[in-house]
């Protein structure tokens, strides 16, 4: 009787159940191995640029002096970039859930997915040959009035070819991203917290407040964690548009820029060789790690929030 019941409780396995359990399986134990061999490969070729010298790491005494100035680049350029398209995508992705008319909502997400279909190099040359000058008015601004700042402290760039024209263009390239899973989270808000919301007497404000946001919180951290690593990661629309110099500063508007690593792989690998290539492939390391970081304290962040909610 036992017998019977036991195969009563555990129905068979159909075989398109199992083909398909073993088929995301092999999926994800692939995109691991994957992973893997990224890291143990850059580790490897990697090692000797950790003991190089000044004259294979560009005059830099060692390897922490070569790609500091470059690390200090790549977070400072992502965190612009964040800055400006998180708020910006925020108020576009409400503006598409819950004020805009759905004709005009629907034409509007279209547009901003469409950003995501344009190439790198065209908001590389888009950036470098026209945004750049047209901001030049404003940067000569900041640095006569704002110059105290250490920000804006100048003098100003004539092309336009700084670390903040870069920035907006990575933004810009971050927008589409933060965007749809903004969206998508947003309108996924139970429809009666809402109503009830409206229906105490809360504005639509104070409903997308008190109803929206406390919902949509690890959702949004999401969103924002994954358009962060696509601008550590982006290369060429930085390469073109930022006219770097290698140096560690916070002015913004100059001239004088820092690079970023992977802007830097970019350009100096073709003509690259024996322990420069490396050391090349060392700072790719260095962004490989800054990614997981950020990606690990992203799934962190969200935990935390689901558990508190």
């Amino acid at each position: 009787m036992s017998t019977i019941e036991a195969k009563a409780g555990s129905p068979k396995r159909r075989l398109g159940d199992l083909v398909f359990a073993n088929l995301t399986r092999a999926a994800g134990l692939t995109i691991l191995l994957a992973l893997a061999g990224v890291a143990v490969f850059l580790t490897i070729e990697g090692i000797p640029a950790f003991t190089a010298g000044p004259e294979d790491l560009k005059g830099a005494s060692s390897f922490v002096v070569y790609v500091w100035p470059l690390l200090f680049g790549t977070l400072l350029a992502a965190a612009l970039a964040l800055a400006i398209a998180v708020p910006l995508a925020i108020g576009v992705a409400l503006t598409v859930s819950h004020y805009a008319p759905r004709r005009i909502a629907t034409l509007i997400g279209y547009l901003i997915d469409l950003l995501a279909a344009v190439p790198s190099v065209v908001y590389g040359l888009w950036g470098g040959l026209f945004l750049g000058p047209k901001l030049v008015p404003l940067y000569e601004w900041l640095a006569d009035h704002l110059s105290f700042i250490p920000f804006f402290a100048g003098p100003a760039s004539t092309t336009g070819r700084t670390i903040l024209t870069a920035s907006i263009v990575l933004a810009i390239m971050v927008l589409p991203i933060v965007t749809a899973i903004s969206r998508e989270i947003f309108a996924q808000t139970p429809r009666l917290n809402e109503e009830a919301a409206l229906a105490l007497g809360a504005t639509r404000w104070e409903m997308i407040r008190l109803s929206v946001f406390p919902y949509a919180r690890s959702g949004i951290v999401s969103a924002a964690m994954l358009g962060l690593g696509r601008a550590l990661g982006e290369t060429m629309a930085v390469a073109m548009v930022l006219s770097a110099s290698g140096v560690v500063t916070f002015n913004l508007i100059s001239s004088t820029n820092p690079s970023t690593i992977a802007a830097n792989i970019a350009l100096t690998f073709a003509d690259a060789t024996g322990i420069q290539v490396n050391a090349l492939i060392a700072s790719g390391l260095v962004l490989f790690v800054i990614t997981f970081v950020v990606n690990f304290a992203a799934r962190w962040i969200v935990s935390r929030s689901e558990v508190s909610v």
